[in-house]
């Protein structure tokens, strides 16, 4: 399906495919005069991160067709995939990969099922000012398919803004870093040393710190299947499936379906 595009944002890096398209600026603000003179048949645009709205006002001002995805959960982003075969000609192929996607949650589902000891974990998606999912986030559903639980779940909305002394207070069992736009790499855990007692925190002690890969689990797409199998082998290594890197199921699927 990668054949069908003409261009992307400059923050796009999967799949491997994408890598020499022209590129048109970054997702908060699309160079439109470079989108329209590539002349697409669809826009496909998001909502996920605030300040995109501008850029759904300006594909509106300049009458091109676009649909936005904007999913928070796992069952939303199965739907998006869906309406996202029809809208591009590929109904049959993509249903049969959101009948594995699903297939994959439930398998989980079962495991999870038989976990007896469930901790909890704190997800940074900011560190300054602190910015946790909470209960309305796929990520809430991803701790508890992987045995586990989200500190913040009880937060009915996306997306919490709160700070360290909350955090603490809530003393979860792991920390697990996955800074929005940040690459693993430029990560640095050693700032938590700095956090106003947090030294006394059990993840601290325990060394439970995780530093995790941004696309796999801050981004609504299916590669948040592979996010679930890294941290549920992190947690639970006796209960659930070993993490093989870089190992990408749906992808491989979809291209056995080409």
């Amino acid at each position: 399906m990668t054949s069908s595009l003409v261009g992307v944002d400059d923050f796009s890096d999967w799949p491997q495919e994408i890598e020499d398209l022209p590129r048109l600026g970054p997702d908060l603000n699309i160079d439109m005069d470079q989108l329209q003179a590539l002349e697409p048949d669809l826009v496909l645009a998001s909502l996920s991160v605030p300040g995109m709205e501008k850029n759904i006002e300006r594909l509106e001002e300049r009458g091109i067709r676009y649909h936005v995805f904007n999913p928070n959960s796992l069952d939303e982003i199965a739907e998006d995939l869906l309406k996202l075969g029809k809208l591009t000609g590929y109904e049959d192929r993509v249903a049969k990969i959101v009948a594995h996607f699903r297939n994959v949650i439930e398998e989980y589902k079962e495991i999870s099922r038989t976990v007896v000891e469930k901790p909890s974990l704190y997800w940074e998606w900011w560190p300054k000012p602190a910015f946790t999912p909470g209960g309305g986030n796929w990520l809430t559903e991803i701790s508890e398919l992987a045995g586990a639980r989200n500190c913040f779940a009880d937060e009915d909305v996306a997306s919490v803004q709160t700070d360290w002394e909350t955090i603490r207070k809530r003393e979860p069992d792991n920390i697990c870093l996955v800074w929005v736009g940040v690459r693993k790499q430029k990560v640095n855990p050693k700032i938590l040393d700095k956090r106003p007692d947090w030294d006394q925190m059990k993840a601290m002690q325990r060394n439970n710190v995780h530093v995790l890969e941004e696309p796999y689990f801050c981004r609504p797409s299916p590669r948040l299947l592979i996010g679930l199998q890294k941290i549920a082998a992190i947690i639970h290594p006796d209960q659930y499936p070993a993490y093989e890197d870089e190992e990408d199921p749906l992808l491989r699927m979809s291209k056995g379906l080409a």
